[in-house]
């Protein structure tokens, strides 16, 4: 009988899955309750979940939505602070005093201003011929009450479409050079403010 218990015995821890092989899931929430499962509790999927072997040993975390978005943020304001290092080096080491950065801005201010300065002639030369196309159109239909009124050449008409397609290119340039002046100014405001707090200038 001993003899033949033995290789039974064998037989069914064979046939039984090991304890020490299988895996179960705990996680912790906010009330300090656990949650057990052999595949992850409801409870657990926004939590930091531990994987339990078999002897109740934690092989491993699973990090929950909290601390991915807290490893996130932390990342973030690590890049920020080396970003941020990083201008304050090209600061330094690009300008020697602060009429240096004030001589910069003021010659980039003054390009920009000339590109305006051309941008406003272009404007007023189009609305100049856009006014005289218009007055010129009244002899025309549909334009012009008349019978015998000629029609509208297509040279008229294309010459109209050119001007009103121009006007609205260099109107756009006209606002994008004004928000990049104000642009361009905060930018220089802000490295003249901060090349005097690294120099301890007041």
């Amino acid at each position: 009988l001993a003899a033949i218990a033995v290789p039974a015995d064998a037989a069914k821890k064979a046939s039984s899955p090991k304890r020490d092989s299988e895996e179960v899931y705990r996680c912790r929430d906010a009330q300090g309750q656990f949650h057990f499962g052999q595949s992850i509790p409801a409870p657990c999927m926004d939590l930091d979940i531990e994987v339990l072997d078999g002897t109740g040993r934690v092989v491993r975390i699973i990090p929950g939505r909290l601390a991915l978005e807290q490893g996130s943020a932390k990342k973030a304001a690590e890049q920020a602070a080396q970003d941020s290092a990083q201008r304050d080096r090209t600061l330094l080491a690009t300008y020697l005093s602060v009429p240096d950065i004030e001589r910069l801005r003021d010659q980039r201010l003054a390009q920009l201003v000339q590109q305006t300065h051309v941008t406003r002639q272009y404007i007023d030369n189009l609305r100049e011929r856009e006014a005289r196309l218009m007055a010129d159109v009244q002899r025309y239909r549909p334009y012009s009450d008349k019978p015998r009124a000629p029609p509208l050449p297509d040279h008229v008409a294309e010459e109209i479409v050119n001007t009103v397609n121009g006007l609205q290119v260099y109107e756009q340039q006209l606002a994008k050079s004004t928000v990049e002046q104000d642009r361009l100014r905060a930018d220089f405001a802000a490295d003249i403010a901060r090349f005097k707090e690294l120099k301890g200038i007041r």
